[in-house]
């Protein structure tokens, strides 16, 4: 599996071409409306002082991405920022939304969406608040926890519901999440009982 991300962590991160020119910055990241794969990123101009570009980058043109870049082949992956204006960035969609499970079980807030890296571009996971029910704490300092997304998500409304089996594994950081995914994703193809 590649190397898992949040979607804030994209934010500013720059679109270099495989020439080693810089011609953008990420503004946002765009996902499908089942929150399971990025469809593109909004963009920035690469400048101290610039704002918005008219142009957008989608995931087809994408050719890898990095902890430290979007990877493009040339300048002409970029596409007129409308090819994807009319789809809701993630943060827009997910962030704050509250988790719940399928059978009812409240989980918590919604932070930040967890991506994979390279060629993927898979939504894999949540980073959330945990309600105090699913992990007990302090609640001025409410847990963070890292949650898989499970093989189906449903959106009801703003929230998300998972399936139970999804938050039986959670992760407190990025590698211990990579850790669960591997799991799920080896069973799911037999490599494990």
């Amino acid at each position: 599996m590649d190397e898992l991300m949040t979607a804030r962590s994209l934010t500013t991160r720059p679109v270099v071409t495989l020439g080693g020119d810089a011609v953008a910055h990420v503004k946002d990241t765009v996902c499908d409306d089942a929150a399971s794969r990025i469809t593109g990123f909004t963009l920035t101009g690469s400048g101290l002082l610039s704002g918005p570009l008219k142009e957008s980058l989608p995931w087809s043109s994408v050719y890898s991405l990095g902890h430290d870049a979007v990877m493009i082949r040339d300048r002409r992956a970029l596409v007129g920022a409308a090819a994807l204006a009319h789809r809701p960035t993630l943060r827009a969609r997910v962030v704050g939304a509250p988790v719940v499970t399928d059978t009812g079980a409240e989980i918590g807030t919604v932070l930040d969406v967890v991506v994979e890296g390279g060629t993927g571009g898979r939504v894999v996971g949540f980073r959330v608040a945990a309600s105090k029910a699913f992990a007990p704490g302090p609640t001025r300092h409410r847990r963070r926890v890292y949650v898989p997304r499970g093989e189906t998500l449903t959106v009801a409304g703003r929230a998300l519901v998972l399936p139970r089996a999804a938050v039986r594994h959670v992760a407190d950081d990025l590698p211990g999440l990579s850790a669960v995914v591997a799991e799920v994703t080896d069973r799911r193809r037999g490599a494990l009982p």
